[in-house]
C-alpha cells in the first residue's frame, strides 16, 4: 500500500520522466525534419544551378522569405505547417543556386564553397553537441541575439544599397558570430522545454545554418581574393 511519502517522491519523478520524453521527442523530430529540409533545399539549389537561374531581386527574396515565414508561423500547429516549412526552405535553397554558381565560376571557387560547407557543418555539430552534452541554459542570450540580428540586417541592407565592401565583410563576420550563438540558444531552448514546437525549432535552425553558410562563403571569397 502506498504511503504519503511514496506519492511525494514518485510524482516528481514521473513528471521529470514525462518532461524528458517530451524534450527528446521534440529534439528527434527537429533534427529529422531539419535533415529533410536541408536535403530538399539542396535539391532546389541544384535545380537553380542546373538551369542557370538568375539571382532574384532582393525585394522578391525578402518578400518571399518573410511571407513564407509568416505562413509557417500561422500553420505551425497543423500538418500544413510541414508543407509550409518545405516551401520556405525550398525557396531559400533556390535563391542559393545563383550564389553558388557565382562562386563556382571564380578561380578556386569550388574550394571556397567546400570550405564554407565544411565550416558550417563543423560549427553546427560542435555547438549543438556542446549544448546537448553540457545542458547549459543559454536563454540569457536571447535578447542580445535578437538585437544583434536586427542590427546586422539593417547594416547588411546599407552595405548592399551603398555598395560598401568593408561593411559587407564586417556584417558577414557579425552574422557568423550571431548564428553561432543562435545554435547554442535554440538547442538549449529545446533541451530546457522553452521550445516545444519542432516545426518552429526546425525553421530557426535551418535559417541559422543558411545564414552561416552564406556568410562564410562571402568571408572566404574575399580572403581568397575571389570577391
Amino acid at each position: 500500500m502506498l504511503q504519503k511519502n511514496d506519492l511525494l517522491v514518485k510524482a516528481p519523478v514521473t513528471l521529470t520522466t514525462e518532461s524528458a520524453l517530451a524534450t527528446n521527442k521534440v529534439l528527434r523530430n527537429t533534427y529529422m525534419l531539419l535533415s529533410l529540409t536541408l536535403l530538399f533545399s539542396a535539391l532546389t539549389a541544384g535545380f537553380a544551378m542546373a538551369t542557370n537561374a538568375p539571382p532574384l531581386h532582393w525585394l522578391i527574396t525578402l518578400g518571399g522569405y518573410f511571407g513564407l515565414l509568416f505562413v509557417v508561423t500561422r500553420l505551425r500547429n497543423s500538418v500544413w505547417g510541414l508543407a509550409a516549412v518545405f516551401a520556405l526552405t525550398g525557396f531559400l535553397g533556390y535563391t542559393l543556386g545563383p550564389i553558388l554558381n557565382f562562386y563556382l565560376s571564380l578561380p578556386n571557387g569550388s574550394q571556397v564553397v567546400m570550405t564554407a560547407l565544411a565550416g558550417t557543418g563543423a560549427i553546427f555539430l560542435a555547438l549543438s553537441g556542446y549544448a546537448l552534452v553540457s545542458r547549459k541554459d543559454f536563454s540569457f542570450m536571447g535578447s542580445f541575439l535578437m538585437v544583434g540580428i536586427l542590427v546586422a540586417f539593417l547594416a547588411g541592407l546599407g552595405a548592399a544599397l551603398f555598395n560598401i565592401p568593408m561593411l559587407s565583410l564586417a556584417v558577414s563576420a557579425m552574422v557568423v558570430l550571431l548564428m553561432s550563438g543562435m545554435i547554442l540558444w535554440q538547442t538549449s531552448d529545446i533541451i530546457h522545454g522553452g521550445e516545444t514546437n519542432y516545426i518552429m525549432a526546425t525553421v530557426t535552425l535551418y535559417i541559422t545554418i543558411f545564414n552561416l553558410f552564406v556568410s562564410l562563403l562571402q568571408i572566404l571569397g574575399i580572403f581568397s581574393g575571389d570577391d
